[in-house]
């Protein structure tokens, strides 16, 4: 039995080792640099991001600046930073900032935002969460009216699969915008985010027509063909409930700081230089 126990307790150890040492990027004169480093590294600027959804050579720029890093950082040591004043003021004052953004985490974490909360605010806000209609069309962009209404012309007639077809068609060979080549694709877009013309022409279509006569912007003349609209809508609770919650968490955990901030001065003595001025 105590064998067992042994070989269990051997095994336990020999896992726990192998993936400390797979979490191990990189070591300088012994001291090992870890994945946790390297994702503190990078969060700084990129909280979204972590040093496993990085590629080879961002993985290696980063672990190279690690590197250097420890290397100054021991060099620091060496010159005898640590007791320079200025540094120690200066880690004092980290030391007090770094107090206070763990205090502020532990309480923001243990902040409660109910399910009933959420949901109240979704149904009271709904507007908020309303997706504005949306197009998805196509486009031929030429230099002259005449020759816009010439392509138009030449779609006169067609319908369904066929206009679509020839229209892709003509878009490759004709458009001189930069979408030509996917035959006029836009892909979906909301009436502000194109000039007023060419989204009032564009919105004013139904699904599977073209428009009549060129339409004219800043870049030229346009023949525009629409492949699908969407209407406004809501978005559905569950797709934003989880932002809802966070929001409200932190509308309610600033509120909470506040107050706390106004009782600790109300204990507190406090005075400053402008109490001298009066």
């Amino acid at each position: 039995m105590k064998k067992e126990v042994k070989l269990l307790l051997s095994a336990c150890i020999l896992s726990m080792s192998t993936l400390y040492a797979s979490d191990i990027i990189a070591t300088v004169d012994n001291v090992k640099i870890t994945k946790d480093d390297a994702n503190r590294f990078i969060q700084a600027s990129q909280p979204t991001m972590n040093y496993d959804m990085l590629k080879s050579k961002q993985k290696k720029q980063v672990i190279e600046r690690l590197i250097e890093r420890e290397l100054f950082s021991q060099e620091a040591k060496r010159a005898g930073i640590e007791n320079d004043a200025e540094f120690k003021k200066l880690l004092a004052q980290q030391k007090k900032d770094l107090m206070v953004a763990q205090w502020m985490k532990n309480d923001f974490e243990k902040t409660i935002v109910s399910d009933g909360e959420v949901k109240e605010f979704y149904n009271k806000n709904k507007k908020k969460f309303e997706v504005p209609a949306q197009v998805h069309a196509r486009h031929i962009l030429v230099k002259s009216e005449k020759k816009a209404q010439q392509i138009i012309d030449s779609l006169k007639g067609l319908k369904g699969e066929k206009l679509k077809s020839k229209f892709i068609e003509l878009a490759k060979k004709e458009s001189q915008g930069p979408t030509g080549v996917k035959g006029g694709d836009l892909g979906y877009f909301t009436a502000s985010q194109m000039v007023l013309p060419f989204s009032k022409a564009a919105f004013g279509l139904k699904k599977g027509e073209i428009t009549l006569k060129p339409v004219k912007t800043q870049f030229g003349y346009h023949v525009i063909y629409v492949e699908d609209k969407k209407p406004a809508q809501i978005l559905p609770f569950d797709l934003v409930k989880d932002k809802i919650r966070q929001s409200l968490k932190e509308k309610e955990f600033k509120e909470k700081m506040q107050l706390k901030a106004s009782e600790l001065k109300k204990r507190a003595k406090i005075t400053t230089e402008l109490d001298s001025s009066k």
